[in-house]
């Protein structure tokens, strides 16, 4: 038995306090002799003959800080855990290699997925039992988390072969289901696009807007793939769905209706309750969304909702000084609450406006005695449920008069909010969600001239260039800790980091006409293919492939091609992506085969799970459709025209290069732009190119939306 002077030792501190991770420093003072993930754990694992207790989640999450004060501050479950196992806490969102491969053990064994995940390994790190959330005590149906731990504690002593060969079974399963895309080797087509978007059209919910039941994400990797079939198309019934999907979401309480972003997802089919934790790659895609639906259909609410997204972002998860996108914000500031920051009640928004203003937000946001959320049913979340014009018709009130009262009881909630106690804000600067923030910032910047916006993108992007990125060694996942007072360690950059800043450096290029950003492109592409790509069976895996697997720990034994939208675009998807534009740029025929080989491994398997393959369906139209660059040469008022003309319409496979002068182009524009007459003249004109093929320069901006659009057609 571990004595009581040892657990209060370890309470005081443990070796947490040495971790750098927002998540596991806040365990620091827990009475558990947590380990963090690597030999020391594993060594002390084997020699003591203890299975492993592997805990994993993020400081975003909810359910994690509720098992973290129910059992794990207990003195009594720390008791049995320092005796029987050995202990280790992961921060899913810095080892997202980690946590992908137990989730797919643990989801093997018991249908279950999520956070916290609590799994049982071997002490080499082999998986034989898990689960989710386990209650301190036993109620519906859920054994308690004590009985779990002894119960286990004695098969693992007892039924010790029964247990070891479990744990095979499991590592066995997850190497296959990482091989399972690549032995199909269907051929990638055109048609698997239309797989995918019949995919969302039988999955629309046609009341509620979104796809399936509760719980509802956005996926917002499909939602573009549908805008640019509408953009292509006009299709009524494509427009139907994701119209009434990002207005339904924009007005729903998933949307912060006074601060501005979206919280993670909702826990109803209505998107009005939501998970109210805010991730900064979440907003990142919706944003894309929002833009792009406003290129698709012309509607000013959806650019005024993108231009929203970005109030928030730029207000709570960005380091204005040195540039950069902060993780996340929690959804609550206590265990005690559950989103009482972002809820209200009839009496605390009567305490901050007028009688007038309160008749109208009332009805607006349905503001009443009695709210939605369950362990406070005084408090409502708010959601739009009348708009204005029936506020107007119902009171008599003329439209100006009701949106200026609306926006003086919204600013004036918001001002009282501001002096709530705040949900934390994790601080830690993720190299590929700064990829994806960047991309957003760069396209809404484009589209809706938010010239901050684009000035931020690119602060953001030249620290990301100057701390995570060497040509020797290769991106960082990591660039900055929230915690200050943590010491700073070095994780190295997953697929996802080098295909979304990368793309995020051609988004830069294609900005500014700055070649240093293209090049940076191409040095980030070419150290990805070397140190991630498959040249044997195509595909990216997750992590470099020269890690030597006999350093691996538990299951990262197993490698992995990650490929499904699960929560952020999927690695493998965006690394085709990458290379599909880096081979328009370049005409280097290598770039395409690879990428061709990567969508190919995944073919069988992008019709099996719909939607969730959202971004592979991206690739695709990379592949298949042509690819349409067009370049603004000039720097005067009929160069800014084009440019509006050019970047007007949304195209997936379409791409506005803006130069103030032809300078150094990448290879496959150097080959026509320049000796092109109009350009030779110094004129201000557009230029169309498509799978390589110039078409004569144009100065007219009608007659360059004309062509765009029959191109974009075909």
């Amino acid at each position: 038995m571990t004595t009581t002077t040892e657990t209060s030792s370890v309470h005081a501190t443990n070796a947490l306090a040495n971790a750098s991770s927002s998540y596991l420093r806040s365990a620091m003072h827990q009475p558990i002799r947590w380990f963090e993930w690597g030999p020391e754990a594993f060594e002390t694992a084997k020699r003591k003959n203890r299975p492993i207790l592997l805990d994993i989640g993020a400081v975003w999450c909810h359910w994690c800080h509720v098992m973290d004060r129910e059992s794990y501050d207990d003195p009594e479950v720390a008791q049995i855990v320092n005796e029987h196992f050995v202990a280790i806490k992961v921060d899913r969102d810095e080892r997202p290699d980690i946590d992908s491969r137990y989730q797919l053990a643990i989801s093997a064994m018991t249908g279950q997925g999520g956070w916290p995940l609590t799994g049982f390994l071997t002490p080499d790190g082999k998986p034989f039992f898990g689960g989710t959330y386990f209650p301190p005590l036993e109620s519906y149906g859920r054994p308690s988390f004590k009985r779990v731990l002894l119960t286990l504690a004695q098969a693992f002593k007892e039924k010790n072969a029964d247990v070891m060969e479990q744990a095979e079974n499991v590592m066995n399963t997850i190497g296959r289901s990482e091989t399972f895309a690549g032995r199909e080797r269907e051929q990638v087509s055109p048609q698997i696009v239309d797989h995918i978007l019949g995919s969302a059209q039988a999955m629309f919910d046609s009341r509620n807007g979104g796809f399936g039941s509760a719980p509802k994400f956005p996926h917002s990797s499909s939602v573009d793939l549908l805008l640019h079939r509408l953009a292509r198309t006009g299709d009524p019934d494509i427009g139907n769905i994701v119209v009434k999907t990002l207005e339904k979401m924009a007005r729903g309480g998933i949307y912060d209706q006074l601060a501005g972003g979206f919280h993670r997802y909702s826990v109803d089919e209505q998107w009005i309750v939501p998970h109210f934790e805010k991730m900064s790659y979440d907003n990142s895609e919706l944003l894309k969304n929002y833009v792009h639906a406003y290129q698709a259909t012309g509607m000013p609410f959806f650019a005024a909702v993108a231009k929203d997204i970005v109030r928030w972002m730029d207000e709570w998860l960005s380091d204005r000084e040195r540039g950069g996108f902060y993780g996340s914000q929690d959804a609550d500031y206590s265990m005690d609450d559950d989103g009482d920051y972002f809820t209200w009640t009839l009496d605390e928004a009567r305490a901050v406006v007028t009688q007038e203003e309160l008749a109208m937000a009332a009805a607006y946001y349905d503001i009443g005695e009695v709210g939605e959320m369950h362990h406070n049913h005084a408090k409502n979340v708010l959601y739009v449920k009348t708009s204005i014009e029936e506020i107007g018709v119902r009171t008599g009130m003329q439209k100006e008069r009701a949106s200026a009262l609306l926006d003086s009881a919204r600013e004036k909630m918001y001002a009282a909010r501001l002096k709530r106690p705040t949900p934390y804000v994790d601080k830690t600067v993720y190299v590929n969600w700064n990829g994806l923030c960047i991309s957003a910032y760069l396209q809404a910047a484009s589209v809706l001239g938010l010239d901050s916006a684009r000035e931020f993108a690119l602060k953001s992007l030249d620290r990301l260039l100057r701390q995570a990125w060497d040509e020797q060694s290769g991106l960082k996942h990591v660039i900055a800790y929230s915690d200050p007072k943590a010491t700073h360690r070095d994780t190295n950059g997953f697929v996802d980091d080098y295909a979304f800043v990368g793309i995020a450096l051609l988004d830069a290029y294609e900005t500014t006409g700055d070649m240093r950003y293209f090049d940076a492109a191409r040095k980030i592409t070419d150290y990805l293919v070397e140190h991630f790509y498959d040249e044997d069976n195509g595909g990216f895996f997750d992590a470099p492939k020269s890690a030597s697997n006999a350093e691996a720990l538990g299951a990262l034994t197993a490698q992995r091609k990650p490929f499904q939208d699960s929560p952020t675009p999927s690695g493998n998807s965006a690394a085709a992506i990458l290379l599909l534009r880096m081979y328009a740029y370049t005409n280097g025929n290598a770039y395409r085969k690879r990428a061709e080989k990567t969508l190919q491994v995944f073919a069988g398997l992008a019709e099996q799970v719909g939607i969730f393959a959202g971004t592979y369906g991206i690739a695709a139209v990379h592949l298949f459709q042509p690819h349409t660059q067009v370049v603004v040469i000039g720097s005067d008022r009929t160069a800014d025209e084009l440019y509006a003309a050019a970047v007007a319409p949304f195209a997936l496979n379409k791409e506005v290069i803006r130069l103030r002068s032809v300078g150094t182009l990448p290879p496959a524009l150097a080959e026509t732009v320049p000796a092109l007459p109009a350009v030779k003249e110094g004129k201000a004109v557009a230029v169309v190119c498509s799978n390589f093929t110039c078409m004569p320069p144009i100065s007219d901006p009608d007659e360059l939306a004309k062509t765009l659009h029959e191109v974009l057609s075909r």
